[in-house]
């Protein structure tokens, strides 16, 4: 009689390649979270932006700034900046985790803000728009050019 090996992996075998994907599950996951996060971030920064180039564009027709007393009220549907077609009608008032933007314009200038990241991440920090200044999120979108102080 021949003595036949049964076809077939060992139960170490299987083991090993288990934990090989166990290791290569975890890594993706991480990177699919931090991927998934530094998007929100983005997500919210380029709200912020859309919001204060229509704040800018209505300065240039109109020679001030909307009396806007919260961020809500500036993405309202009943808003100048909605009815001048400067933003676009569905801009949420809340960040991309549920908090809502703050902010706040009057004849001389706006101040638009967002409290970044609320895993207090370092790489997600909280973020302002003004006139002229843009305290956006490094490497994350491209800002563009400084703009002049309106005088």
């Amino acid at each position: 009689m021949k003595n036949k090996r049964q076809a077939g992996f060992s139960l170490m075998e299987l083991l090993v390649a288990m934990m090989i994907m166990a290791v290569l599950a975890t890594i993706g996951i991480r990177k699919y979270q931090e991927f998934s996060a530094n998007a929100r971030y983005i997500k919210a920064h380029d709200t912020v932006k859309t919001v204060s180039e229509g704040l800018d564009m209505y300065y240039l027709k109109h020679g001030k700034y909307p009396d806007f007393t919260s961020f809500e009220s500036m993405v309202d549907a009943n808003s100048p900046l909605v009815k001048e077609n400067n933003i676009p009608v569905n801009v949420s008032p809340a960040d991309p985790w549920g908090n809502p933007f703050e902010g706040k314009s009057g004849k001389g200038g706006y101040v638009i803000s967002c409290a970044g990241d609320p895993s207090g991440s370092a790489d997600r920090p909280a973020f302002t728009a003004e006139p002229g200044k843009n305290t956006g999120p490094s490497g994350a979108a491209p800002t563009g050019p400084e703009k002049e102080p309106a005088k």
